[in-house]
């Protein structure tokens, strides 16, 4: 039995620490995303050798220590995603409709054709802002229907798997569909005007996966999330990025994104809100996500039922403030963040400048 545990706190033990590595490999970063299910396990194990093992044994206190260990880091990823952490943007105590943004961000599954489930949804939830991920030209001719109530639309339908459309009832200037990093992969950005007059600049992403029928490795991916955040950082407006990152809420490159960016997460200290995979309750995990300046506050937050993808749609209603009530809330960078994200992006030979400033030409 010894051994047996030994051999599991062997493999619980590499899992954890491969990850530190920074290696950017599909095989390695792909263990960022499990922490939750690798925290269960670990806890299983380590409850195990707590009640079989013979605690007389300094072998058994060296394989209950260092299970303890493994299972003290992966909490310190996840935590923040549970109600035990500080909310890291405040509640909105008073809703202005006239200050309110409400933004549903679906991937669809390209070959899924429960489109009716998906428009039922926007029916339901009525937000100002539908961004749709995967959607080819079928889904487009589906979705078109909503141009009645979604005047205003970016469209770049494609069946690569990242084809992308947005749907706004909200009026949307300079809208531009870019491919920042990779010539197949588009992100959209925009300025959204609110009820109030206040103009939100909103950037739509969905970068590429490290994966083995994808990319070898995670640096185009993070390089994408790294312009980006450099470009907002720079900029004095309300910001709003929203999509399917391929990325946990949690991982090393998704937190360097909100360093650097100085966005927040409206999901620190409410919950995960999982969105992947809607078909496996036992291996799911934040991909799609929501991250905005410190301009507002959250009045909700939600994952919606599914609609026959293998993502849920994620649902967010933000206020705008004027005020920054969450300024001193988030993450900040150190100068090893900053030498990091500058490697990422000079590996890529992309720059901030490469992403749309929607506000500039607004004010020209």
């Amino acid at each position: 039995m010894l051994v047996t545990f030994m051999i599991l706190t062997v493999v619980i033990t590499t899992l954890t620490i491969l990850p530190i590595s920074r290696h950017e490999a599909w095989w390695i970063r792909g263990l960022d995303f499990p922490r939750l299910q690798l925290f269960q396990i670990i806890l299983v194990v380590f409850l195990m050798e707590l009640l079989l093992l013979d605690l007389s044994s300094i072998q058994t206190w060296g394989l209950i220590a260092t299970a303890l260990l493994c299972l003290i880091y992966q909490a310190w990823w996840i935590l923040p995603y549970t109600r035990l952490f500080p909310a890291e943007v405040k509640s909105a105590n008073i809703i202005d409709d006239k200050k309110l943004i409400k933004i549903m961000t679906a991937n669809v599954l390209m070959p899924n054709r429960n489109a009716e489930k998906l428009i039922a949804l926007v029916r339901e939830y009525q937000p100002d802002i539908l961004v749709t991920l995967e959607s080819d030209i079928w889904w487009q001719t589906q979705l078109d229907i909503l141009e009645i109530d979604y005047p205003y639309t970016i469209k770049c339908p494609l069946d690569n798997l990242y084809g992308m459309h947005v749907y706004s009832k909200l009026p949307m200037m300079n809208g531009q569909t870019e491919y920042l990093v990779e010539p197949d992969k588009p992100s959209m950005h925009a300025l959204a005007i609110l009820p109030s007059g206040h103009t939100v600049r909103v950037h739509f992403l969905h970068p590429a996966p490290p994966s083995p029928t994808e990319n070898d490795e995670s640096s185009e991916r993070d390089a994408e999330l790294i312009i980006v955040a450099k470009s907002v950082a720079d900029a004095n407006v309300p910001i709003i990025v929203t999509g399917d990152l391929n990325d946990v809420a949690w991982s090393e490159t998704t937190r360097l994104f909100r360093k650097i960016s100085g966005l927040l997460d409206p999901r620190v200290g409410r919950g995960m809100f999982n969105t992947f995979h809607a078909n496996y309750w036992f291996l799911r995990w934040p991909l799609d996500h929501v991250f905005h300046s410190p301009h507002f506050t959250l009045s909700r937050i939600k994952r919606l039922r599914s609609f026959g993808s293998d993502h849920f749609a994620l649902y967010t209603e933000l206020v705008f403030t004027a005020d920054n009530n969450n300024e001193d809330n988030g993450l900040d960078a150190s100068a090893e963040d900053l030498s990091w994200a500058k490697t990422k992006t000079k590996d890529q030979n992309v720059n901030k400048n490469d992403v749309p400033q929607p506000e500039k030409h607004a004010v020209n």
